[in-house]
């Protein structure tokens, strides 16, 4: 069933009688008007320091854009090393995003990201002192790991944690860290550049752990998310949490029970030793018709995120630049430094009206942009790789092209990923369903960021790049048939959105 024509179904089909009370009393004649949002403080901060544990993975991805440049100098490595040893941390923080769901339904989703940041930050260390290639190997392997943990987890806590009317925004917040991070990894480069070859590089990888330490702390102040307590049987904890995440008593003992009836519906209630399981059995061998759904939709989702070639255009932007006929150091990493910013500005514009647009529009618009923009890209390189004498305008518009392209994807893709897949799962299978989605995510990240320069050197980067407009192409015609909008809606209402319905 295409999902672009869902019914519609009232914000009401899953509440407690006693919420349908005063619906009842109302006359027929008075419709009460929505109630004006606002956003809850409690929630934001916790959101807020939960989110941070993405800035490991994007400065990663912005600092090894300009380290690698002198990581290959320095150790004299092939081509095809450096592929390996950019897109390792991507494959491997597999691991981490596997294990993540079963080990945050067992010590918790506040544990699990001390233990991302722990992880990453001994990775860090390990690639900041590294000796050799295998020892840098080794970091981004650990780092990897860290980065696995954080990118399931983060999401996860942050949907959980959040009212329906501002979770799109708050949980779109470890995209916005993800985009910050990229930046202050460019800035890193582009002010530790001039520092001597052989320490140059160490600094920038060293420096990930400052950020990983900052969130072991922040831990320390966060609060337990409300649905995993429920899962555990602990109400009183669970209460006091929603309490200050919501706006009124009322409303925080309306969700904790829909949470409860949620719980109760899913085999959990006074589940005191819930720990996920028997759920990677539900999930992934008889699913119901509606969770098999929900997981093509939160898998497709993440492979097309990466499938766009977001991280490779990132990681390799200099080689792509390079292309283009700049070779200047600096003017490399100032023109990043361009795309830093550019990135952050648009994720956090989508951040801000994805609560009041919804996922679907933003998602259209900006897969539809990526379109244009990599086919732009790809016209700008052809030129460029076609001619010994590198015109102005072909690279103005290579690098506009490139900007663009990573700006739509920070008002789509980016953020709304995240926010949809860790959202559509039910309380039972959220953790590790949204395991399984980010582990395809890793994945795929990981075999483009391993491949992009092979397949760039044997088809030339024009040709990677119309390619991945075809891809986005798809993705677009995915998304409008087979996702629904989500906006507005709590956790418990959801599912419902991805069950066949016959209209009346």
């Amino acid at each position: 069933m295409a999902f672009g024509s869902v019914q519609k179904h009232s914000d009401y089909c899953h509440l407690p009688d006693s919420a349908m009370a005063p619906l009842e009393n109302n006359s027929s004649n008075e419709v009460p008007g929505p109630r004006k949002s606002r956003l809850n403080k409690y929630a934001f901060a916790a959101a807020l320091l939960a989110s941070t544990t993405s800035v490991l993975l994007g400065y990663d991805i912005g600092v090894m854009s300009g380290a690698i440049i002198y990581i290959k100098e320095y150790i004299h490595i092939s081509t095809i090393q450096v592929e390996i040893l950019v897109g390792s941390l991507n494959v491997c923080s597999l691991i981490g995003s596997l294990l993540a769901g079963k080990t945050s339904d067992w010590i918790g989703r506040r544990y699990t990201i001390l233990l991302a940041a722990a992880t990453f930050f001994i990775g860090a260390i390990l690639m900041g002192l590294a000796p050799s290639y295998a020892f840098l190997i080794a970091g981004r392997v650990i780092a990897g790991i860290g980065v696995g943990y954080s990118l399931m987890i983060g999401p996860v806590y942050t949907t959980e944690l959040s009212p329906a009317t501002s979770r799109g925004f708050l949980s779109s917040l470890p995209e916005l860290f993800i985009t910050i991070g990229i930046l202050i990894g460019y800035l890193s480069n582009y002010f530790l550049a001039s520092l001597p070859d052989h320490i140059n590089w160490r600094i920038m990888l060293g420096l990930a752990g400052f950020p990983a330490i900052a969130i072991g702390f922040g831990v320390v102040l966060m609060p337990e998310s409300p649905r995993w307590l429920v899962m555990k049987g602990r109400y009183d904890e669970a209460n006091k949490i929603l309490g200050k995440t919501s706006d009124t008593e009322e409303e925080a003992e309306l969700r904790l029970e829909e949470m409860k009836r949620a719980a109760s519906n899913l085999g959990c209630e006074n589940s005191s030793h819930f720990s996920g399981k028997g759920v990677w059995k539900e999930l992934l061998l008889r699913p119901s018709r509606p969770l098999r759904r929900i997981l093509v939709a939160a898998i497709a989702i993440n492979f097309f995120m990466q499938a766009s070639g977001n991280d490779a255009v990132v990681y390799y932007s200099p080689e792509v630049f390079k292309a283009a006929g700049i070779h200047n150091k600096k003017k490399l990493f100032g023109i990043t430094v361009i795309m830093g910013l550019s990135k952050t500005f648009f994720v956090l514009v989508s951040a801000l009206f994805l609560d009041r647009f919804g996922r679907r529009p933003l998602l259209m618009i900006g897969t539809i942009g990526m379109v244009v923009s990599l086919v732009g890209l790809g016209l700008g390189s052809k030129f460029l790789g076609e001619n010994d004498i590198k015109p102005t305008w072909a690279i103005v518009l290579s690098i506009i092209a490139v900007c663009a392209d990573l700006s739509f994807f920070s008002i789509g893709l980016g953020p709304i990923t995240w926010v949809y897949s860790s959202e559509i799962f039910p309380m039972k299978y959220r953790a590790q369903g949204s395991s399984v989605a980010v582990s395809v995510n890793r994945v795929v990240s990981g075999v483009v960021s391993m491949t992009f320069l092979t397949i760039a050197h044997k088809i030339t980067f024009a040709g990677v790049f119309f390619i991945l407009a075809g891809i986005m192409t798809v993705a677009t015609i995915f998304f409008f048939f087979f996702l629904p909008e989500t906006k507005g809606k709590t956790l418990e209402e959801i599912e419902a959105l991805f069950e066949d319905k016959v209209s009346s």
